[in-house]
Formats: C-alpha cells, sequence, structure tokens
C-alpha cells in the first residue's frame, strides 16, 4: 500500500458517495464471512476529513455498524470466523487480542491494501446485547477535479 507521510494510504479520486457506496459493500462481504445467524445493524457511512490535508480536496469515508447474534454464546463463533476469513478475502490481521477496557473485549483489527480499507472488530460480550461492535474506513480519496466533497 502507498503509505504517505500520516500513515493514512492514498485510495485514490472517488465522490464520496460513490466511496462510501464501495465501502458499504466491503461492510457487507464482511458481514457473510461471519457466517452465524444474526442481525447487523442499519447504519449508514459517513465522510470524514484526512488529517493533515486540504478538506476540500480530500477526504475518508467511515462506516460503523454492529452486529448481533441470534443467540450470545456465538458471538465467540462469529469472531472466530471474521479471524478464519478475513486473510482469504486480502485481508491482513494486523492486531488480534483483548483491548485495554475494563472488560478486556477481544479486538481484530485488519487492514486489506487492495480495498484501501481497515476494519476495527470489538467482541462487546458483556453488553446487554452481546454484539460486534465493527467500524470500517477508507484511505484518503481525492475528490474528482470540478467535484465537491458531500459530507453525510
Amino acid at each position: 500500500m502507498n503509505e504517505e507521510p500520516n500513515n493514512i494510504p492514498s485510495a485514490g479520486t472517488s465522490t464520496s458517495s460513490a466511496a462510501s457506496d464501495e465501502l458499504e459493500k466491503v461492510s457487507n462481504e464482511i458481514y457473510k464471512m461471519i457466517a452465524v445467524e444474526g442481525e447487523a445493524s442499519d447504519s449508514q457511512a459517513g465522510v470524514m476529513d484526512c488529517a493533515g490535508k486540504d478538506r476540500e480536496q480530500y477526504f475518508r469515508v467511515f462506516h460503523p455498524w454492529s452486529f448481533y447474534p441470534a443467540s450470545p454464546d456465538q458471538l465467540d463463533e462469529a469472531m472466530k470466523h471474521l479471524k478464519q476469513e478475513l486473510p482469504k478475502h486480502g485481508w491482513k490481521i494486523v492486531q488480534y487480542g483483548p483491548d485495554r477496557s475494563r472488560n478486556k473485549n477481544l479486538t481484530l483489527t485488519a487492514d486489506n491494501d487492495e480495498r484501501k480499507s481497515s476494519v476495527k472488530i470489538t467482541q462487546d460480550a458483556k453488553n446487554d446485547r452481546p454484539k460486534l461492535s465493527l467500524m470500517l474506513i477508507s484511505g484518503c480519496y481525492q475528490i474528482p477535479a470540478g467535484q465537491e466533497i458531500e459530507r453525510f
């Protein structure tokens, strides 16, 4: 991946709506990899700035969502499937293990160079309703000449 000085890879040129559609597709692919029965929260992608870059020219998209297994005891299985399946689909797991929270939630972070995306998955087993919390984020896009970045 072509790393920029602030470690955010360039994702190429796109409109913000096309980039958010693409990231939502990536989320959908990850949802299929979970491979246990359950439901996903219905959330939209959003647009944010690229740190240290002109906010009129550059942007990133992010997509937060949650997965709720049909049965709480399937949470471990869902995380295990993701740990096995993500690398088979071009994702490189860069961090896996308990986070620093009081609950020591199991966390997985993976990057996909081809998709210019990163995902952080946190297993919230001690929530009232156990879930996986997912946050996908893109690399830095440049808006095509003559276009404006839509903020949503």
